[in-house]
């Protein structure tokens, strides 16, 4: 019996962890050698959404454990979770521990399995934004230095692990592609959008589609003015649709910044989601997981950040980064209007990244 502890912290982690889930599952029917996976939920962001339903919509096995840690800062949580996260491995004691990503969750998971010399597998490996400033940063380049194993989603992402010395290092390190691609394609083919939102994309038509959340735009009085005013503009001639983050909403609030031709909705699930995203003409966000599902379903994106991890989407044109910039975020729209992008390049893989994992891990 080869046994996998996954480490997962949020509901994008669940997904992504989803994936390789299914293609255990399907491996395990395939060979005589089976695997066990038992996922560990830290518990670091709560989410009512993350109901009973959650899981059966979403065809994603239930956490084993769930440690409730949460609601804290940086340290005291990541604290938290690699003292429980060790207890788990202790009592389990897996062949390798699976982290995704670039979360508290994902750096004291592979602190507790590295100290305990378990062999760790990081997903979403060599990611880089090169801005120090964000702890996503920290956590993905402490993960990627303790991992044995390091799954990278891009060749942009190979390059960064080389340049750092990874070549030099005893490690396995391998462009598998991106595991929400295949999500994407996946849950694109459920078909579970809710009515409302069914509704809502009949009614409009034509839309953009927009999200901000990061706390770089959000903690910034002038960013997220200015992002919000090139977004009023925007909508006086094609509708924007925002589903509004509790975070922005309060922001929001406590500036007294009145949206008054954006289209604001609440948040929303994966589903309704994808479903925004396939049928909006462009997106708008500081979401590094939306700038992907953009480009995913073939949609021009403009970037509310400075800087982003998928350099690539940058390179080829696919995403223009505006960064909180107002002029640059018009500017940026008005060359969207020019004219239709061709997507021509397979930048992420071909949808099979949950068994290129699997496969990877039962040949070493």
């Amino acid at each position: 019996m080869y046994k996998i502890i996954t480490i997962v912290g949020a509901r994008p982690q669940f997904i992504k962890a989803a994936v390789v889930s299914r293609a255990i599952g399907e491996w395990n029917k395939v060979h005589q050698m089976q695997i066990e996976e038992i996922i560990v939920h830290t518990g670091q962001h709560y989410d009512v959404n993350m109901s009973d339903v959650f899981f059966e919509e979403m065809s994603i096995p239930r956490p084993a454990y769930n440690l409730h840690v949460g609601g804290g800062t940086h340290g005291v949580n990541t604290g938290r979770m690699l003292e429980k996260i060790e207890q788990v491995l202790l009592d389990e004691n897996p062949n390798v521990v699976l982290v995704y990503g670039d979360t508290d969750s994902t750096l004291a998971g592979a602190l507790a399995a590295a100290k305990l010399h378990i062999p760790v597998a990081h997903v979403e490996a060599g990611l880089r934004s090169f801005n120090m400033n964000m702890p996503e940063e920290i956590n993905r380049i402490l993960t990627d230095r303790v991992s044995s194993y390091l799954f990278c989603p891009t060749d942009t992402a190979m390059d960064n692990l080389s340049q750092e010395g990874y070549d030099n290092f005893a490690v396995n390190m391998v462009n598998i592609g991106d595991v929400m691609l295949d999500a994407s394609l996946f849950y694109r083919r459920q078909n579970k959008a809710s009515d409302g939102i069914r509704q809502l994309v009949d009614s409009l038509g034509s839309f953009y589609l927009a999200t901000v959340h990061r706390a770089e735009n959000t903690d910034s009085e002038v960013r997220i003015s200015a992002i919000m005013r090139a977004l009023e503009k925007i909508s006086l001639y094609k509708k924007v649709v925002l589903p509004l983050h509790p975070r922005t909403k309060k922001i929001l609030a406590a500036h007294n910044i009145q949206l008054k031709n954006i289209v604001t909705i609440e948040p929303v699930g994966y589903f309704d989601m994808l479903y925004l995203e396939s049928h909006c003409d462009a997106v708008l966000t500081d979401s590094g997981g939306v700038q992907k599902e953009a480009f995913f379903f073939q949609k021009p994106c403009i970037t509310l950040r400075d800087e982003t991890e998928w350099v690539e989407l940058v390179k080829h044109g696919y995403n223009c980064l505006a960064g909180a910039d107002e002029e640059k975020i018009l500017s940026a729209e008005a060359r969207l209007r020019g004219g239709a992008m061709e997507f021509k390049h397979e930048l992420y893989g071909d949808g099979h990244a949950g068994n290129k994992i699997v496969e990877f891990l039962m040949d070493k």
